[in-house]
């Protein structure tokens, strides 16, 4: 590939497109000279019109007639070169830029992403299913339900809203949701426990230590991650494994995490935190201190086909999260948008490693242009307690 002297080759970027698109997913087309097409998907959910606004900024004022190879120096300029930097809109941007690049390297050399990133530190990968909905309800069944499917492991959320200081009736009736789990499924398939960031520290530490008989997988967002510096304390009322890292966007925010010493868990979005070249390295850094990476999902087809290429090549990655079925998914699911489905079939609870190269998916670029003429306008819901505040979500 021919270079030029400003480091541009003659084989550049020359187009893009953004789709959105049912129900809340934002997916972004990149176009080389040669036809090389890659595919990404930046997106907040409940704020796609936001971050497409940030990627055009980005493609239109940098990343255009630019060389797609040079993918470290086009992250490097994209996040460095704002005197502002960081955060959900900029990040998922950058993310899903990223995610497009790598998409067209790999397909460019022919190998799968993982393969250009060291090879396969494994032959596949655990995954786990939703069940129960945002104020979770009939979770029992559900999840016998899943188990049925062949599913190993589930995640459901802990709680409805909760005030700051929350009765025992409220506690007991989390407890006895994991109750009803574990008695549905037995001891042999794990229990994700997501308290959403809905939850004050005063009552994690009551909830922790009222859901520690039943030995859930992980407490996830047991605080909001404004209020990570809450967790030794929690951590101190459990051995349950505690998990946090959806809504924090680069190494920077995590590096004070990983020196607490204290979470087991991280669970950066691939749409969110940067996308893969900055996941890899938020995924190394969690390996020095002993923490096992499970990456958030409950996004599309491209956003999950990214974050796979990451778990390949990674050997503390414990589980990936996938949106299909999941409740937000009412309209259209993972699958829909994908020319060959086969690629996400899970057997046993576990999806194979792809073998095409770059992302290891096709993207059913007609199905896609036909949904993005639909009116999309997801946000997520806005709750309020009793006496009529703001509840988190």
């Amino acid at each position: 590939m021919s270079t030029d002297s400003d480091g541009d080759s003659a084989d550049r970027i020359v187009d893009y497109e953004l789709f959105e698109v049912p129900p809340r997913w934002l997916f972004l087309k990149v176009t080389t000279a040669d036809g090389t097409v890659g595919w990404g998907e930046p997106v907040v959910e409940g704020r796609a019109k936001t971050v497409r606004a940030a990627v055009e900024e980005l493609m239109e004022n940098y990343l255009l007639g630019k060389d797609p190879s040079r993918i470290e120096h086009h992250w490097q300029r994209l996040y460095r070169g704002g005197f502002y930097r960081g955060g959900p809109v900029l990040m998922s941007a950058i993310a899903g830029i990223d995610q497009a690049l790598w998409d067209i390297k790999g397909k460019q050399y022919g190998l799968p992403v993982y393969e250009l990133l060291g090879g396969a530190a494994c032959d596949r990968i655990r995954v786990y299913q939703w069940i129960g909905g945002d104020r979770p309800a009939d979770v029992g069944e559900a999840a016998a339900e899943k188990v049925d499917a062949g599913f190993t492991a589930l995640k459901m959320n802990a709680t409805p809203e909760m005030r700051r200081i929350d009765n025992p009736a409220a506690v007991e009736a989390a407890q006895k949701r994991l109750a009803e789990v574990r008695n549905a499924v037995g001891d042999e398939v794990d229990i994700g426990v997501d308290f959403h960031g809905r939850v004050s520290k005063s009552m994690a530490k009551r909830l922790v230590e009222a859901l520690e008989p039943y030995e859930p997988f992980f407490v996830e967002e047991p605080v909001l991650p404004e209020h990570n510096d809450a967790l030794p304390e929690i951590a101190q009322h459990t051995t349950i494994p505690i998990a946090t890292g959806e809504r924090m966007f680069s190494r920077w925010d995590f590096k004070s995490l990983f020196e607490q010493g204290v979470v087991d868990l991280i669970q950066p979005d691939l749409s969110h935190a940067g996308g893969i070249t900055e996941v890899k390295k938020i995924a190394s850094m969690a390996e020095a201190y002993d923490v096992a990476i499970a990456p958030h999902c409950p996004l599309g087809p491209i956003a999950l086909a990214s974050c796979i290429q990451v778990d390949a090549c990674t050997p503390n990655t414990l589980i990936q999260e996938q949106s299909l079925d999941i409740h937000y998914n009412e309209t259209s699911d993972v699958l829909d948008y994908l020319a060959d489905p086969s690629v996400f079939e899970y057997e046993d609870g576990y999806v194979d490693l792809p073998d095409e190269p770059g992302l290891g998916i096709e993207v059913d670029e007609e199905v896609v242009r036909e949904r993005a003429e639909q009116e999309v306008n997801w946000h997520n819901p806005v709750w309020e307690h009793d006496d009529g505040s703001v509840a988190e979500w």
